[in-house]
C-alpha cells in the first residue's frame, strides 16, 4: 500500500496542533478536577429539594443524606421536640422553649442576637427578629437573660443559655437552625430541624489553597505529551536521516547502499531519491573513468605501434647508410624509403595534432552564414578530378533551393575530405560514390555513401572512436583519428553524424550528417 506523502511543515504543524490540543484537553480535565474541589469546599445543602422529596414524608430519612452539604445536618422531631431521627449526634431532642427559638424556614424570618456593652455595668443582650415583609421585633435581655424590654411576641420573660445560643446562632457551633413542620404519610405531625453550617474562613482558605495543587498534574501531563510528540517527530525525521548517513558512509567505503523511499515526508524523501541519483551518477562516472583509462591505454599502445613502424624503418636504413653497408646504386632507394616513412610519420603527427586541437576545450569554430547547397557543389567540383583519377564514379543529388547553415568552411571541408578519403582508400576501382543533400524541417541532411566493401560489423559500433580503423589490420593505412575528428567538428556545428546500418545503395558504407538550418 502506497504511503500518503506529506510535507515537513505539515508534519510539524500537525504535531504542534495535536500537542496544543492535548494540552488543552489536559488543562480542561485539571480545571474540572479543581472545580470539583472548589464545589466541595463551598458545597451547601439544597433544602428546597430535600423538602420536596417524597422520602421525607415516607420516613426514609437516611436516603436524604445525599442532599447535605459540608457539615450540614438535619433531625426529625416530634412537635414536642423529642428526637425521632438525626443525621448528627449534636442534633438531639429540644425542649419546647428551645424549639420556639428556632426560626420557621417557610416564614423567611431570621433572628440576630448579640451582646450590648453597657459601660461598667453588667452585660446586656439585644435580640432582633426580622420578618419576611421587612418588619422586625426587638427585645433586650439582662446578664441573667431576663427580658428587660420588648419581646418576640411569645410572652416569655426569661431565656436559658441554650435558648440564647440558638437565637445567636452559637448552637450548634458555627451553624444556624431553622425548622419546617410537615406530616408523614400516616398523618403524624413532624418537625424537620435543619442545621446550616457557617463556613470557617481559615479552614475554607486552607482548603482553597490546597485545591491549587491539582494544577500540578498539568506538569507531568505536559511532559508526557511533549515526549510523545517529540518521539513521533523523531521517528519521522531521525530514522531517514540515519539511513542517509549510513548510505553516505557506505559510499565512502566503496559500497552502494540505496536510501530509496525511506519516509513519507516529502522533503526527506526527495533528499533520499536525490542521493540515490547521485550514487548512480557516481557509479556511472566511475565506469566511464575506467572505460577512459582503458581507451587511454589502448590509445597509447596504438600510438606506440603507429610511430614505432616508420621510426624502425628510418632508423634501420639510417644505420645501414651510416655503416656503409648499402652500395651506392641502392642508396637512392634507401633514401626514398626514409623519405616516404618520414612523410607517413609527419602525417601521423599532424593527425595527432589535429585530434588534440579539436578535442581541446579552447577550440572554437569560425562560422559564417553559408548556403550548404552551393558549398557542396563547389567542393565536389574541386574533387571531381581526384575521384575520376582514382577510378571511382560520383553521383550527386543537391536541391536547387538554398539551405543556409552556420558553417566553418575550413573545418567542414575537412569533414568531407575525411569521409571521401576513407572511401577512396578502402575501396577498389569502379566503386560508386553518392553524395546527396536534402532539407528536413529545421535540419539539413547530408549523405556520403559508397557501394564498396563496407565496414566489418564489429567495427561499426566503435568506428568514431580514436585509433579505430575500418579494417581488422592496422597496416591497412590511416591513423584511425579521421572519423573522431569528423565527429567532433560536426558536434561543434550543432549537428550529428552516424553510420547507417541500412545503406541506401544496398551495400557498402553510408554516413549521415545532420546540421541545423538557420
Amino acid at each position: 500500500m502506497k504511503r500518503r506523502e506529506r510535507g515537513l511543515s505539515a508534519l510539524l504543524g500537525k504535531s504542534f496542533l495535536l500537542f496544543a490540543l492535548t494540552l488543552a484537553v489536559a488543562a480542561g480535565g485539571v480545571y474540572w478536577l479543581w472545580s470539583s474541589c472548589i464545589d466541595r469546599i463551598y458545597s451547601i445543602t439544597d433544602w428546597e429539594q430535600l423538602l420536596a422529596d417524597s422520602r421525607l414524608k415516607q420516613g426514609n430519612y437516611n436516603a436524604l443524606r445525599a442532599y447535605l452539604g459540608n457539615e450540614d445536618g438535619f433531625a426529625v422531631l416530634t412537635p414536642d421536640g423529642e428526637s425521632i431521627w438525626s443525621s448528627e449526634e449534636a442534633l438531639g431532642s429540644l425542649t419546647q422553649g428551645e424549639l420556639s427559638c428556632v426560626s420557621d424556614y417557610s416564614s423567611g424570618s431570621y433572628v440576630e442576637a448579640y451582646p450590648i456593652q453597657g459601660g461598667d455595668g453588667p452585660a446586656r443582650y439585644r435580640v432582633t427578629r426580622y420578618t419576611e415583609d421587612g418588619g422586625s421585633e426587638e427585645m433586650e435581655l439582662d446578664s441573667s437573660l431576663r427580658v428587660v424590654s420588648g419581646g418576640l411576641g411569645d410572652g416569655r420573660e426569661q431565656y436559658t443559655r441554650r435558648e440564647y445560643a440558638i437565637l445567636a446562632g452559637m448552637w450548634p457551633a458555627r451553624a444556624s437552625l431553622s425548622q419546617f413542620s410537615f406530616k408523614n404519610t400516616d398523618g403524624e405531625a413532624r418537625v424537620l430541624l435543619m442545621s446550616t453550617a457557617f463556613p470557617d474562613e481559615q479552614t475554607t482558605y486552607q482548603a482553597y489553597q490546597a485545591s491549587w495543587r491539582v494544577w500540578l498534574l498539568l506538569l507531568p501531563v505536559s511532559v508526557l505529551a511533549g515526549a510523545f510528540f517529540a518521539g513521533r517527530i523523531r521517528r519521522a525525521i531521525r530514522l531517514p536521516l540515519d539511513r542517509l548517513h549510513d548510505a553516505m558512509l557506505a559510499q565512502v567505503e566503496g559500497r552502494s547502499v540505496r536510501v530509496g523511499n525511506c519516509t513519507d515526508v516529502r522533503e526527506l524523501r526527495r533528499i533520499g531519491e536525490t542521493f540515490d541519483m547521485l550514487s548512480d551518477r557516481l557509479a556511472e562516472s566511475e565506469r566511464e573513468r575506467e572505460r577512459l583509462d582503458r581507451d587511454r591505454q589502448r590509445m597509447i599502445a596504438d600510438i606506440s605501434h603507429d610511430i614505432k613502424t616508420p621510426v624502425t624503418v628510418i632508423a634501420g636504413y639510417a644505420d645501414a647508410l651510416a655503416a656503409g653497408k648499402i652500395p651506392p646504386e641502392d642508396q637512392p632507394r634507401c633514401l626514398e624509403a626514409i623519405r616516404s616513412r618520414t612523410q607517413a610519420l609527419t602525417g601521423l603527427v599532424n593527425a595527432f595534432h589535429e585530434y588534440a586541437k579539436v578535442e581541446h576545450p579552447a577550440f572554437v569554430l569560425h562560422t559564417e552564414r553559408t548556403d550548404l547547397c552551393e558549398f557542396l557543389r563547389v567542393y565536389l567540383a574541386g574533387k571531381y578530378g581526384e575521384i575520376d583519377l582514382a577510378g571511382f564514379t560520383l553521383e550527386v543529388s543537391i536541391p536547387e533551393t538554398p539551405l543556409f547553415c552556420a558553417l566553418d568552411p575550413f573545418q567542414f571541408t575537412r569533414v568531407l575530405d575525411n569521409l571521401l578519403s576513407n572511401s577512396l582508400r578502402h575501396n577498389r576501382l569502379g566503386t560508386l560514390l553518392a553524395v546527396s543533400l536534402r532539407g528536413g524541417g529545421k535540419t539539413a541532411v547530408v549523405t556520403v555513401a559508397d557501394n564498396g566493401s563496407g565496414i566489418p560489423p564489429k567495427q561499426m559500433q566503435t568506428i568514431f572512436e580514436p585509433f579505430v580503423v575500418g579494417s581488422d589490420a592496422r597496416s591497412s593505412g590511416g591513423s584511425g583519428l579521421g572519423l573522431s575528428i569528423t565527429r567532433r567538428i560536426v558536434a561543434l556545428h550543432g549537428g550529428t553524424i552516424a553510420l547507417s546500418a541500412h545503406p541506401a545503395l544496398g551495400c557498402g558504407t553510408e554516413f549521415v550528417l545532420t546540421l541545423p538550418l538557420l
